[in-house]
């Protein structure tokens, strides 16, 4: 059975469960959950009695707008939620909504240390870096020599 579900695509009218909707998004399900509660008016998925969560299709034109403003221009929540009471839903999907200057991403210290981390893990050029190794052996045996030359004086 789960060979055969996995196999039939649902339409987009459909309504999803919130495995099937974090996995079109590409996103966890506490987050959809999250975004739930951050979101009240754009994302209402309708509860069963047993509590499982079915999201409508526009609830996930909501999510899709909010993880492009989030995940793709580096957006706070809170300026998202501002955006979509601005512009709606629809003008984020379709790439027409515009960011203020006031609601740009400003820069922060995590994202300034992320920056510099990723900089200096990135893999060097090697040319550089042997030129830079032998400078520092070069420096070293010059100490060792001068120490070695005041030893023997």
């Amino acid at each position: 059975m789960t060979a055969l579900k996995s196999r039939i695509e649902k339409s987009s009218s459909a309504f999803r469960s919130i495995g099937e909707a974090a996995s079109e998004l590409g996103l966890e399900t506490h987050v959809l959950r999250y975004w739930e509660t951050r979101f009240p008016r754009d994302i209402r998925p309708i509860k069963r009695e047993d509590g499982r969560r079915l999201f409508r299709p526009q609830d996930m034109d909501a999510l899709r707008a909010i993880r492009i403003l989030v995940h793709e221009r580096g957006m706070t929540l809170k300026g998202a939620k501002t955006i979509l009471a601005e512009q709606g839903i629809e003008a984020v999907l379709g790439g027409t909504a515009t960011l203020s200057a006031a609601l740009e991403p400003v820069p922060s210290p995590a994202r300034e240390l992320q920056a510099s981390v990723a900089l200096a893990f990135a893999p060097p050029d090697r040319k550089a870096r042997l030129e830079e190794a032998l400078r520092e052996l070069t420096d070293i045996k010059g100490r060792i020599d001068a120490a070695r030359a005041r030893r023997a004086a």
